[in-house]
């Protein structure tokens, strides 16, 4: 049960969720002058699962925030170049230079989240860590004015709100406590299983497939490379869950059997990570007085990489929608977050079934790389073209 507004201190936006989503979506609305609160449950700089990569449209939105220096300071490497093995053949794709952006990055979370948290903090917004929304306010008519949170160590505290945006992941509170539907779900969902190693002397990423089995080996931050291993969702519980180090060794042994001979117990940093998959979804992503946005809105299989590049991208989509202040902007930033997506969406679900041939993951990516180019494209419109850091500006 909700409760309805009473008197409480009072926000333009209550963000719940402030990893890579709601810190930008928190920072947006900061620059363009609104009072605004991010929430998130976990401690400040804590890691979470994550395919680490961004691909071009990501990393343009960060060289447009005046954010892509700062994520290289940080020890994030530069990929100028990936490489797509099928079975024994490889090929070899230049990042080529294109409106200020020369490479691509694949920070750890700890690092792009803490980034992002600090850039909202520095546009204007407040943001509260180990706190989570247990409900929502709500007026008569059943409009959502805002949220009651919960302080660790259980202190409840009632704030209002213009908007509640829930970027609180796959599994949002938001989304249940709205009703948000899925308007749309996928057919399928693979399980993946990842660690880091060092020392392997990786200096851009390689993606690896054969029929049934997929690898990534992504460098990212403290010299270390992220080797993940994907499979059906089926393969996943039956064989790979029960012993995932058996099972990442077998699905990289499998694929990509020379990347694999390097993957010494000394070199490995840490334990392993799992995802046992879950289906894809297009939700409702607004409402009165409320809005959705990063996993909580749309999620799609992890195994194209794409998630925090959407995730970026719906922040400014988002952010814009809100400023303007009227709930037919909202609608039409759900409709544009579905045209860019729904491409990019179908092609992950497809590749999760892992029931393509090599030749048919192929044509697969061909196409993810189209959409790719077209998504940097309606980034780039998002202010006529400019690229400069300064092309957002917080108003006064």
């Amino acid at each position: 049960m909700t409760r309805r507004a009473t008197e409480h201190e009072s926000y333009d936006a209550v963000v719940v969720g402030a990893r890579c989503a709601g810190a930008a979506t928190a920072m947006l609305l900061a620059w363009r002058g609104l009072r605004v609160l991010a929430v998130d449950r976990q401690p400040f700089g804590s890691d979470t699962l994550s395919t680490h990569a961004l691909m071009r449209a990501g990393v343009l939105q960060l060289h447009r925030w005046g954010l892509l220096d700062r994520l290289a300071a940080a020890g994030t490497p530069a990929i100028r170049r990936t490489s797509f093995h099928y079975c024994d053949e490889e090929l070899v794709v230049q990042i080529r230079p294109r409106d200020g952006i020369d490479a691509l990055f694949a920070p750890r979370r700890t690092v792009l989240d803490a980034l992002l948290v600090d850039a909202a903090r520095a546009a204007g917004a407040e943001v509260v860590h180990q706190t989570r929304v247990v409900e929502l306010l709500r007026d008569q008519r059943g409009r959502v004015q805002g949220v009651v949170v919960e302080r660790a160590g259980g202190a409840r505290t009632a704030l209002g709100a213009g908007i509640v945006i829930g970027a609180d992941g796959l599994r949002s509170t938001v989304a249940r406590l709205v009703g948000a539907e899925v308007e749309h779900a996928g057919r399928h969902a693979s399980g993946v299983v990842y660690g880091y190693w060092t020392g392997l002397g990786l200096e851009h990423t390689h993606w690896y497939y054969r029929e049934g089995v997929g690898v990534g080996a992504i460098p990212t931050n403290g010299g270390a490379t992220c080797i993940f291993a994907g499979t059906s969702g089926a393969r996943f519980r039956d064989e790979i869950r029960p012993d995932l180090a058996a099972g990442h060794r077998r699905l990289v042994g499998e694929c990509a059997p020379a990347l694999a001979a390097g993957l010494t117990a000394e070199r490995q940093a840490g334990r392993l990570y799992a995802f046992a998959g879950h289906p894809g979804f297009f939700r409702r992503s607004w409402g009165p007085g409320w809005a959705l946005v990063g996993d909580a809105g749309y999620f799609k299989d992890p195994i194209t990489a794409h998630g925090m590049t959407d995730a970026l991208r719906d922040a400014e989509l988002l952010a814009s929608a809100v400023a303007s202040g009227t709930e037919q902007e909202l609608a039409g930033y759900q409709s544009r977050r579905d045209d860019l997506s729904r491409d990019l969406y179908d092609i992950s679900d497809r590749v999760a079934s892992y029931g393509w041939t090599l030749e048919e993951v192929r044509e697969l990516h061909l196409r993810l790389s189209r959409e790719m180019n077209r998504e940097a494209d309606a980034v780039l419109a998002l202010d006529g073209g400019a690229a400069a850091p300064t092309a957002i500006s917080r108003t006064a």
